[in-house]
């Protein structure tokens, strides 16, 4: 196994030189500034004395999300509820470039630290409010983490089967998105800055709207037909086949048969030419809508074969079928480790822990690997002397 990726803190990415602020807590915002750190900004963890909230998130004692998300980062500890604190972070804010926070509407506004304020300190500050509902409208003001949203917006109404209750998903999914959503909105800010189209501004971003964007045509769907689309299990409903099957021995694999090409190569594999000039099967739109007979073909050629030799079957046949993995399973794939994937990096309590790699890789300007996740307030003394509030 190669030896595991070392943090050098004077490793310099393309984002080198910008200050980030990052007041959040939990998902979203962490999200956000971890694009960022991967990429070389000096991302500044200002977290309450108890610390963030997503240090106390653990695996059977294991505070791994921590370690994940809080890489690329600084970490200072700061009470916000005493005037010392304050005069930190307004410090801070008057040498950032962007700022995060995640408050609920009209905190930061309590707190004095209100955007027109911010902005009139330091005109080039970009400042990302996360929330819930976004900044204004009806549910600005309730209390709107992940799951809720995931609720709201449609995704668990599609997700799972049609006989059972709608499921959310087992992880921070609203918020993964919006962090991602927000790093893109960030990097454009900063672009739009140095082009001198514009100098700070504020991003409003929900959980809620990059969600709903995620999902598609749902709403064009429903002002067109009147209709909205149920929960449909692994199945699709735009497309057939696709599903997960079962293998003779107990596996599963995936398959999608979402181009003309690869459901012709699918029927042809598994015996079933006489499917293709069916009129029930004839187009895709057919085979939506007679997906239970196609699926019954397809799933009874897999339940006939062992996993291994149904993938090779398939493969040679030019169709687009994959495994189930779990993590153990990707841990030996060959294609994970020679892309890395994951990537085991260097860590002062484990030797060193599997991680996603930087993604996305780029040529010119890859990501950095500058710093492992940092205790609560480590940082405190160097930051205080680059602002010179310590000698």
């Amino acid at each position: 196994m190669p030896d595991p990726i070392q943090f050098d803190p004077a490793v310099q990415g393309p984002l080198r030189g910008t200050r980030v602020i990052d007041l959040s807590r939990l998902v979203a915002g962490n999200m956000l500034s971890l694009q960022l750190g991967d990429f070389g900004a000096d991302v500044i963890k200002v977290e309450p004395p108890e610390g963030d909230p997503l240090r106390q998130w653990k695996d059977e004692g294991h505070a791994l999300f921590w370690k994940v998300y809080g890489r690329n980062k600084r970490s200072l500890a700061l009470n916000l509820r005493e005037a010392g604190g304050m005069a930190v972070l307004r410090a801070l804010l008057a040498t950032a470039d962007v700022f995060i926070e995640n408050f609920r509407p009209g905190t930061l506004e309590q707190m004095g630290l209100a955007p027109d304020a911010l902005l009139a300190a330091n005109p080039a500050l970009v400042v990302v409010r996360i929330s819930g509902f976004g900044q204004t409208g009806p549910y600005a003001y309730l209390p709107g983490f992940g799951s809720i949203v995931e609720a709201m917006s449609g995704f668990a109404h599609r997700n799972g089967f049609a006989d059972r209750e709608p499921v959310l998903p087992p992880l921070a999914l609203a918020d993964m998105i919006a962090g991602i959503y927000g790093a893109s909105a960030v990097v454009t800010a900063l672009l739009a800055r140095a082009r001198g189209l514009a100098r700070g501004q504020v991003i409003d971003l929900s959980l809620l709207e990059p969600i709903v964007s995620v999902l598609g045509p749902e709403a064009a769907l429903f002002e067109v037909t009147g209709k909205t689309k149920m929960r449909s299990g692994s199945a699709s409903n735009t497309s057939s086949p696709r599903n997960v099957y079962r293998c003779r021995d107990g596996k599963y694999v995936a398959l999608s048969g979402s181009t003309p090409q690869i459901a012709r190569r699918i029927f042809e594999v598994i015996g079933r030419t006489d499917m293709l000039d069916d009129p029930r099967f004839r187009t895709n739109e057919d085979r939506v809508r007679h997906r239970e007979l196609v699926d019954e073909a397809v799933g009874g050629w897999f339940a006939a074969h062992d996993h291994d030799e149904a993938l090779a079957i398939m493969r040679q046949a030019g169709a687009t079928v994959g495994p189930i993995f779990s993590p153990a399973d990707a841990a030996i794939d060959p294609h994970f480790t020679e892309r890395g994937v994951t990537v085991e990096v260097a860590d002062a309590d484990y030797g060193q822990l599997p991680m996603a790699n930087i993604v996305p890789r780029m040529s010119a300007t890859p990501g950095v690997w500058q710093r492992p996740a940092p205790k609560l307030g480590e940082h405190n003394d160097a930051i205080l002397r680059e602002l010179g509030m310590l000698t």
